[in-house]
């Protein structure tokens, strides 16, 4: 795909069902309409350009590995085998109980990419092969729209007289707009289906109120580092290759392998992955690949050509700033409030380091900018009053240089304002103002005293507007400037 990034986000989505298939998939793994994955026959009905199925389940591991991402071929299929997510999935946790008595609720799977929220739909929908009264539905928002969904509802309510379940699992659930999302508020609340939603955006602003109500919030976190190295040694395995805690002064001998990787590298792999799953094993892939497509490359020989991954072939197989930042996810949020809190709290090497991270990550300078042009202002106010000149220069700085010439100054900005002395005087008093006299009070507004009031016409004049002004100090003038019966307010005590 030649200039990929002239597609906008919502085309760059429709390569995302297939990226994780093999070119030579099964019905029940296509995404791209509705499936039957509790019996075959609906499947070949419903899914009209699907290839026979194999004759046997059972594939020669090579072409498995060469057909699909790794990611994919070590997807578990019993809970069992599921790693990572203890708090939900732990023997005595109740999403894991109601999984293994197929008492499955309508949930929202909530949480950062690769963090397992597909693989516990793939292992319901494997669950629900075994029973003939559960018919399990995959969708992916990307993919999909309200057509395929009222097909599906539809195909529900009459297989609800005959007393079978169907189980919708949405992927990317937030790829739908408010109204997309109200299809499904009558048939979850009547128990036509059971919705089982996938997003990695936060619930409470991307789905509709009335449909998370009506839906359980599971929430997934990232990988621990040793849930990752966990799997990564399950997909060391598919490719005949072991972990050893050290390779050196090893005996080769000892080992019917093809593949050999030290712990040290698999921690470092995981450890840089940020918790994602799929990004460990993508990079575990491609670096096996690079070794074996090229005996020279990263590799040493020892028993009958015995492979070593080093370190070195990791690091090429794994793109660090892709994981450093995520602008459209809770991270986008969450940094950029870490960055202010920090500024505020005179903190310059936090405030630094969140600076930085966003620029690495990616993120428009400007927005950056535009917050610290903000904490200059509520955080430090009056007791630097040039903090919000630096700001603004830093953000019409960026606007006239760009990036990534612009990063230093942006990052000068960030320690300054850190290091800048602190007054909320300001912002305090305003937050009293509004508080206390605009938005709770009682009636109409104040009226402006007469003689403060704009007199631009003989008319108004003859009111008694203006009558009286002069320009001297208040404690000069004889004046009051505070409307009738607020003459004692001060916002600044």
């Amino acid at each position: 795909m030649d200039e990929i990034h002239r597609f906008n986000k919502l085309q760059q989505d429709t390569f995302l069902p297939h990226l994780d298939r093999s070119s030579k998939k099964s019905p029940e793994l296509d995404e791209t309409d509705v499936i039957d994955l509790s019996e075959e026959e609906d499947s070949k009905q419903e899914v009209e350009d699907a290839p026979p199925k194999p004759s046997s389940s059972k594939k020669p591991k090579d072409s498995v590995k060469s057909s699909k991402p790794l990611a994919e071929v070590v997807r578990p299929e019993v809970l069992d085998d599921y790693i990572g997510q203890e708090h939900v999935m732990s023997k005595n946790a109740v999403l894991r109980t109601v999984l293994e008595k197929n008492e499955i609720p309508s949930m929202i799977l909530w949480g950062p990419p690769g963090c397992g929220k597909t693989t516990l739909a793939h292992i319901v929908a494997n669950q629900c092969k075994q029973s003939q009264n559960i018919r399990f539905i995959k969708l992916s928002a990307t993919m999909s729209g309200i057509n395929e969904v009222k097909k599906v509802v539809e195909n529900a309510k009459t297989d609800q007289k005959y007393r079978r379940k169907t189980i919708l699992f949405m992927d990317e659930i937030h790829r739908f707009n408010k109204l997309q999302q109200d299809t499904f508020l009558p048939h979850v609340e009547s128990g036509v289906i059971t919705l089982i939603g996938a997003t990695t955006e936060n619930p409470s602003f991307s789905l509709n109120s009335a449909l998370l109500s009506r839906c359980r919030v599971i929430i997934l976190e990232k990988l621990a580092t040793e849930d990752i190295v966990k799997i990564l040694e399950r997909g060391i395995r598919e490719y005949d290759g072991i972990c050893l805690e050290k390779i050196e002064g090893t005996d080769r001998m000892d080992f019917d392998a093809k593949l050999a990787i030290d712990r040290e590298s698999l921690v470092w792999l995981a450890q840089m992955c940020d918790g994602d799953a799929r990004i460990a094993l993508n990079s575990l892939q491609l670096a096996i690949q690079t070794l074996t497509a090229n005996d020279d490359c990263g590799s040493e020989n020892g028993n009958d050509g015995l492979k070593i991954i080093t370190l070195d072939a990791i690091r090429e197989g794994i793109k660090k700033s892709h994981l450093l930042y995520d602008r459209k996810g809770d991270q986008h949020y969450d940094i950029i409030s870490a960055l202010h809190k920090s500024i505020r709290a005179s903190d310059d090497n936090a405030a630094l380091y969140y600076c930085v991270r966003m620029m690495a990550g990616g993120e428009d300078p400007r927005y950056i900018c535009r917050r610290m042009v903000r904490a200059a202002s509520e955080d430090i106010g009056l007791a630097d009053p040039n903090a919000v000149s630096i700001a603004l220069s830093a953000l019409q700085a960026v606007q006239l240089i760009g990036m990534p010439e612009a990063d230093c100054i942006v990052a000068q900005c960030a320690v300054y304002l850190a290091r800048a002395p602190k007054s909320q005087e300001v912002y305090r008093a305003m937050m009293k103002c509004r508080s206390e006299d605009i938005t709770n009070w009682k009636g109409p507004l104040p009226s402006v005293p007469l003689h403060l009031r704009n007199a631009p016409t003989k008319l108004m004049r003859e009111m008694g507007c203006a009558k009286g002004y002069n320009m001297r100090h208040k404690d000069d003038s004889g004046l009051q400037y505070m409307p009738e019966g607020m003459e004692d307010r001060d916002y600044f005590q």
